[in-house]
């Protein structure tokens, strides 16, 4: 809970590109992975342990507190390293570990660095939420409980004072957006059988993602499983009964997308701000609803469902390999030079033309994501509807950008 009263907003961050539109765009909290011990360990770029103060430095500017991923499972091997990186977040001034393995919780513990409780651990009742709060001040519930299910939760930890080792009540955290795994709360051995490569380790490489044709072993009849990729949930949002989560009871809410790019992190984290402030203000309403799922689908999505939450069983399937968002990106140019006094920015056009009227998204390890209309632009210093390959473009900016800042324009899908 932030010291507002309103419920915590957790956001991803699989770079600096990420984490800056998280932090633009009112996040409470972020949480990130380094190295490779941490359940996106391919899927993102990941920082490393010298990116630690950098990261907790940009999140204390702006009160947001700092999550560190160490949440795979653990080998002998790893336990060096497993120590090594949590004295380096503890010098750096992260606020928690994500944990599973009881040798993580343990070596944070031992240092003093607050731990949270991985839904890896697939946490479904009270009395388990007793036996972590010896060690952990915030846990995350299984991604397959009900509302009914969590509200039960914290109606007990309210009841019987159950604390973490802070003192202060245990605190629930759940899943609010983003992608689903057809497996209990993450826990898949899919791609080790087929590839060698541990999802559990974080490297699933996504085999139900994908489409299958069954064969019947006697006949050799083969079945082609029309329209639906059958292993592939849609992804999680809860955006259009928000109210009915943030009155189960739960602090945090996390928003799914390490491995997201940064104008996905900007929007999600924005949408789900705007939705949170709304209900605490009591203007949340239907719509508003509609616009925000309109948000939400302009950016990488497998279509929407409502989980487990509402007491529904898995089956909404995603119909498609990859994203249904009604809007994607094209890459432009990139920036190579801002003059601050006037407030414009200077890009070379390496790819596409754009042309005065067109959205456009800027991305870069400090400028985050900003998205934008061009309303006037110069070419060669002279004034210009439209630029292309190999030309110099100027145009005015509400925000600062850097050198090598990458220029996109933002089309319908």
């Amino acid at each position: 809970m932030t010291a507002t009263g309103k419920i915590e907003l957790m956001a991803p961050a699989g770079n600096f590109e990420s984490l800056q539109a998280a932090l633009d765009n009112g996040c409470d909290s972020v949480y990130f992975g380094v190295e490779q011990l941490n359940m996106r360990a391919r899927a993102s770029v990941n920082f490393t342990i010298d990116d630690l103060p950098e990261i907790a430095n940009r999140c204390q500017q702006k009160n947001v507190r700092t999550y560190l991923t160490l949440n795979t499972i653990i080998y002998d091997h790893d336990l060096s390293i497993v120590k090594t990186l949590l004295n380096k977040a503890k010098e750096a001034n992260i606020t928690a570990v994500i944990a599973s393995d009881q040798a993580v919780i343990m070596a944070a513990r031992t240092i003093g660095l607050e731990v949270h409780i991985s839904t890896q651990l697939n946490v479904t009742n009270i009395e388990t939420v007793k036996f972590y709060a010896m060690f952990a001040d915030t846990i995350v519930l299984s991604r397959e409980l009900s509302l009914r299910q969590v509200k039960k939760i914290t109606e007990l930890i309210e009841k019987e004072q159950i604390k973490g080792p802070s003192g202060n009540p245990v605190e629930i955290e759940i899943f609010g957006h983003g992608a689903l795994c057809m497996a209990v709360s993450g826990k898949c051995y899919l791609s080790l059988h087929s590839h060698n490569s541990s999802a559990n380790r974080g490297a699933c490489k996504q085999n139900c993602r994908k489409k299958y044709t069954v064969i019947d072993q006697e006949s050799g009849f083969e079945i082609e499983i029309d329209n639906e990729y059958m292993m592939s949930p849609k992804d999680l949002c809860t955006i259009d009964f928000l109210d009915q989560v943030i009155d189960s009871g739960i602090k945090v809410l996390k928003l799914e997308g390490r491995g997201r790019a940064p104008e996905y992190v900007a929007t999600v984290t924005k949408t789900y701000r705007d939705a949170i402030d709304s209900y605490y203000d009591g203007t949340f309403s239907k719509e508003k609803i509609t616009q925000w799922m309109s948000d939400l689908e302009t950016v990488y999505n497998r279509g929407f469902w409502s989980g487990y939450y509402l007491g529904q069983k898995l089956g909404e399937w995603s119909k498609d390999s990859g994203s249904n968002a009604t809007q994607k990106k094209v890459y432009v140019g990139k920036g190579v030079h801002f003059f601050p006094k006037a407030n414009i920015g200077e890009f070379k056009i390496e790819a596409y033309d754009i042309k005065k009227g067109d959205k456009i998204l800027i991305t870069g390890p400090s400028t985050g994501a900003q998205e934008m209309v061009i309303d006037e632009m110069y070419v060669n210093d002279e004034v210009s509807e439209k630029a292309g390959r190999g030309d110099s473009c100027t145009f005015k900016l509400p925000f600062r950008i850097r050198l090598s800042d990458k220029l996109y324009k933002i089309v319908e899908a």
